[in-house]
Parts: C-alpha cells; structure tokens; sequence
C-alpha cells in the first residue's frame, strides 16, 4: 500500500478472488483480504461507496473496492449476487477467460464466441437490481457487444482494457464497443497491461498514451480513465509467470502473439512498473498536450461520477 500512496493513488480495483475458485474457495479468499485490510487500517480501508473513497482521499489512505473478475462462484443461483454485495464486493465480471453460464471469454473469437447467453441477461438485470458495477473487461468481442445491448443504456464499465484498433488483441474492445459503453454513460480504464498495449515490441508511456487519444477521439473524454492492471505482490517468477501470462501461457492468441523481447524481464511497460510511478501518466498526458481539467477526468473524476451513479451514493 506504501508503493500505492506514494504514486497518490487512493483507490483500485482489488481481484479479491480467483477467477475459476468454487463458491466456498472464494469465500475464503475473500475473508483473507478483508483480514489484510483490517490488520493496516492505517493504510488501507475497505470502499463500499464514493463516500469512502473520499474518506480515504482525506485520511490518506487507500479505499480497496472488492471486485471479482468471474461470476463463476454464484453460477448455480445468480441471487448469490446479493450475498457478495452485503459481503463488500462492489464489482464483477460476468466471466474471465473461459465460456462460463453467462457468457463467453476475450480468447474466444469468432464462431467460439457464443455471446452472452439467457442466465447472462439474467446475472445482468440482477447486477443493475442492486447497483453492483458490471466489469465487461474479459467478455470476447460477440459477448461485449450482447451486454452493452441488453444493459439498454444502463451504466457498464469495461475497467481494463484498450483500443483493438490501435493494438488488436482480443483482450482490447473495438470502436464499436468503445462507443457503446460510452453511451450508458459508463467507461473503459485504459490499461497498462503491455500485450494490450503492443506487440512489436516493449511498449512505452507514449505507447499507452496513443490507445488513450484513440479512445477518447472515439468515446469522449467523459468515458475514457486510467487502469494499471498491476500488481505490488511479490513476483511469481520466470517459469509460474512464462506458463500463465507469459509467451507459453493459457491463451496463445493473446499473450503468444508477441515478439521476442517479451520476456520476464520485459513484461512491464519500460515506463510504468508499479503504481508508484503513477505520476508519469500526469506527465505524459501534459506533455501529449492535455488540460488539467480533461487529465483530472482520466485519472480520477470519471470513475467517481460513474462509481457514484452505478451505487447511487
């Protein structure tokens, strides 16, 4: 958290259980985070709502907002949703990487993308029902596209991801999407995640910076913000690491389709590693020629205003 202050960053996003764990494995998850929480209440506080990101602005502390990057844990009865709400969990995705009950994955392209299927439009009304944010970050393109139907104006948020246009991973949204999700009045967070950001080589601050213009060409400034999709937790190691997000990972057409310089030692952005260094995108969107009012929006106010319209704070 230390690491987290430092870059003046006073909320995230925290994946507070793992993507294909049971029900009562992600319970468990669950608690040992809220315990870490608890045990650096100096530091660190659990958001519930905007009021307690702004009580971790003023305390200087981080306000963590539990999230999932799966639904798989409540699939055999979506009004488990409820449970996590009361639980602190503020925002799911319906599904990670692979097909699920709800919907399909970002590896999944083409005819393998299914969409999102019948109890997917029911986990969607029951999320919007109780003002929990839907996270479509992992959906495959066909899935991304039914649920920004289905919501029918209804706020959605894509909280890490790119512009397929500038790099096309499946993992990154197209323009279509882009303007989709804009247009319930949500967002996408530009990420960091360097095979969403360039293939050819080890992506730059200018490099992310570029998916950001093209997504705010698209979108609008109000529905473009800033995600780091990065980590302060001790480092798997080359081999866990070159198996799961690394060239031989799960999913080849997303992290096997990069050039030769992506290896351990250059799977970070050569200008971002940490959220420490959060400071830079400041930086680098004053020097690309950004106003403080639009860099204020990409970097904290959009999130709050759609954070705050989703939970109704």
């Amino acid at each position: 958290m230390e690491k987290t202050l430092k870059g003046g960053v006073h909320a995230l996003n925290c994946t507070s259980m793992r993507p294909y764990a049971s029900l009562s494995e992600s319970l468990v998850q669950l608690e040992t985070i809220r315990a870490s929480i608890a045990a650096m209440d100096d530091l660190a506080l659990v958001a519930r709502s905007v009021a307690d990101i702004e009580d971790a602005v003023e305390t200087n502390r981080v306000g963590v907002i539990l999230g999932t990057q799966n639904s798989t844990m409540i699939e055999e009865d979506t009004a488990l949703l409820a449970s996590m709400k009361e639980l602190g969990i503020r925002i799911l995705q319906p599904n990670y990487n692979k097909p699920n009950r709800y919907a399909c994955g970002a590896p999944q392209t083409g005819p393998a993308d299914t969409g999102m299927t019948e109890a997917g439009t029911e986990w969607l009304e029951e999320m919007h029902r109780l003002r929990l944010v839907v996270d479509l970050s992992h959906c495959g393109h066909r899935s991304t596209s039914d649920f920004i139907a289905a919501s029918r104006g209804r706020p959605l948020v894509v909280s890490h991801a790119n512009a397929y246009a500038v790099c096309p991973s499946p993992r990154n949204k197209t323009d279509e999407h882009l303007r989709g999700v804009a247009e319930t009045g949500g967002l996408t967070g530009a990420v960091m995640w360097t095979p969403a950001v360039r293939h050819d080589q080890r992506p730059s601050m200018e490099d992310y910076i570029n998916h950001i213009d093209h997504m705010v060409k698209v979108a609008g400034i109000e529905h473009v913000a800033f995600a780091s999709d990065t980590t302060e937790s001790p480092a798997t190691g080359p081999e866990v690491w070159d198996r799961t997000f690394g060239p031989n990972g799960t999913d080849q057409n997303i992290t096997g389709i990069l050039g030769d310089w992506f290896t351990y030692e250059n799977r970070l952005n050569s200008d971002f590693q940490s959220l420490s260094h959060t400071p830079r995108v400041w930086e680098g969107l004053e020097n690309r020629g950004y106003k403080e009012d639009a860099i204020e929006k990409i970097m904290r106010d959009n999130w709050l205003r759609v954070l705050s319209d989703i939970w109704g704070d």
